[in-house]
């Protein structure tokens, strides 16, 4: 066997793969002979059929499977060897009239190959990074909102500005029937306040569904609607009183701090104050740490300048799906994907270039990580390691997860890298202004 490479240019190259009859004869006669020996033909005794009878059979498929597999693994042994990066898959090229008789069978394929680039991670424009801080008034603000959670429920006979109120949305019309408690404070259209303050048990108040709540969600979980459904409505509804109730705010005491934390973690209002910021801006370090992976990402993909084989990738996609699609569908979903390819050449040469790996056991100190995180939020704060282990081999026992947490766990060490090497200005900034200049 003998292969070729021929130089197209810089991003193309074709792959020219020659097979004798010697590379294959002696696999295909021993798989022949085998075929005889189990093949039942009427006329002939098992075991006993001519072979020039098998080969008129079953040789030319026997033939073009071996050399198949001949192709397969040479070609991918030597793409290997030769350290060639393509881009897709080996394309093999189109030949007319070919002929599975001749002495040597020749095969070309087409090569997509990957540029060669340089990543510069320090850009000349500095990349924000925000640091987002829980200021005073958002702190006193999930106090209020912990006392009122975890108050008393006062039973009433007429509704206050700031009671909760048990009811029935209904609007015949739009077959809506829903049971549901509101909370006044919740409520945006100062019209609807004002028709429901002072109102009693058994009363019905027309309501306009337009612009009803502060937060939008809560139209479609009060009506019992899908939220596309919601977002579209504007109608009135009939609103039945069955229950009204003044939450009582609990009292900032020993019982509720270990309630919320364990016993005695927290041990004055102060200490909650600590807790709540120091909480809170772990949660919004993940945030802002997602709008940095981001923003680097974006500005690598405008300053690292290279070309693909867009030629060779449009035709590779064109064929390399179960149905074959047309020229105009091929270039539509290159253009799609081309952005993320870019990326991830860009990814791949950092990886590579600053020698990240993922090694087992840190994949499974930030599985336990994971574990405990989840076990956090439905209370269980303080897990034995031998039970973290026990779980995080359970996990790493299925390859779907740990390909999931082992990308989780490359984009943390990509994250660490940026903040060390990228060029970033940190910007302090409350929750609210980052939302409003994140998202606008």
């Amino acid at each position: 066997m003998n292969i070729t490479k021929q130089q197209i240019d810089a991003l193309n190259a074709v792959v020219k793969v020659a097979i004798s009859k010697e590379d294959y004869q002696e696999k295909v006669d021993n798989i022949l002979k085998d075929y005889r020996k189990q093949a039942n033909i009427p006329g002939f005794r098992k075991g006993q059929v001519p072979i020039g009878l098998i080969k008129k059979q079953y040789g030319k498929a026997v033939l073009v499977d071996e050399v198949n597999k001949l192709l397969q693994d040479n070609l991918n042994k030597y793409l290997t060897e030769e350290k060639l990066d393509v881009l897709g898959n080996p394309l093999p090229k189109q030949q007319d009239n070919f002929d599975w008789d001749n002495e040597v069978l020749d095969f070309e394929f087409e090569l997509g190959l990957a540029p060669n680039f340089d990543v510069q991670l320090k850009s000349k424009k500095a990349i924000t990074h925000y640091k987002i801080v829980a200021d005073k008034k958002m702190i006193d603000e999930q106090v209020d909102r912990i006392r009122k959670q975890y108050g008393k429920l006062v039973s009433k006979t007429e509704i206050g500005a700031n009671d909760e109120v048990t009811g029935v949305f209904k609007n015949e019309a739009e077959e809506i029937e829903n049971k549901t408690t509101i909370e006044l404070d919740k409520i945006k259209s100062k019209k609807s306040i004002n028709a429901l303050v002072g109102k009693k048990v058994g009363d019905s108040i027309s309501l306009s569904t337009k612009g009803l709540f502060k937060e939008d969600y809560l139209l479609s979980s009060s009506l019992g609607i899908d939220r596309e459904k919601a977002e579209k409505l504007n109608i009135d509804v009939t609103f039945t009183i069955e229950e009204i109730n003044e939450r009582e705010a609990a009292e900032l005491n020993q019982e509720l701090f270990d309630k919320l934390f364990g016993k005695d973690n927290v041990k004055s209002e102060k200490e909650l104050k600590e807790k709540i910021k120091e909480d809170s801006e772990k949660q919004f370090e993940q945030q802002a740490d997602q709008k940095l992976l981001n923003d680097v990402t974006e500005k690598l993909i405008d300053d690292t300048k290279f070309d693909l084989p867009a030629e060779f990738l449009i035709k590779w996609i064109q064929l390399s799906g179960e149905n074959p699609l047309t020229d105009d569908q091929a270039k539509e979903e290159y253009d799609k994907s081309e952005k993320g390819l870019r990326y991830q050449l860009i990814e791949g040469k950092i990886i590579k270039e600053n020698d990240l790996q993922v090694q087992l056991e840190e994949l499974k100190e930030f599985a336990k990580g994971f574990i405990k995180s989840q076990m956090a939020q439905y209370g269980h704060l303080d897990p034995k390691e031998e039970e973290l282990e026990n779980v995080a081999n359970r996990v790493l026992g299925n390859q779907d997860e740990v390909k999931r947490l082992s990308e989780q766990l490359m984009s943390q060490k990509l994250l660490d890298l940026f903040k060390e090497k990228a060029n970033l200005k940190v910007k302090e900034v409350s929750y609210d202004n980052f939302v409003k200049e994140v998202y606008g």
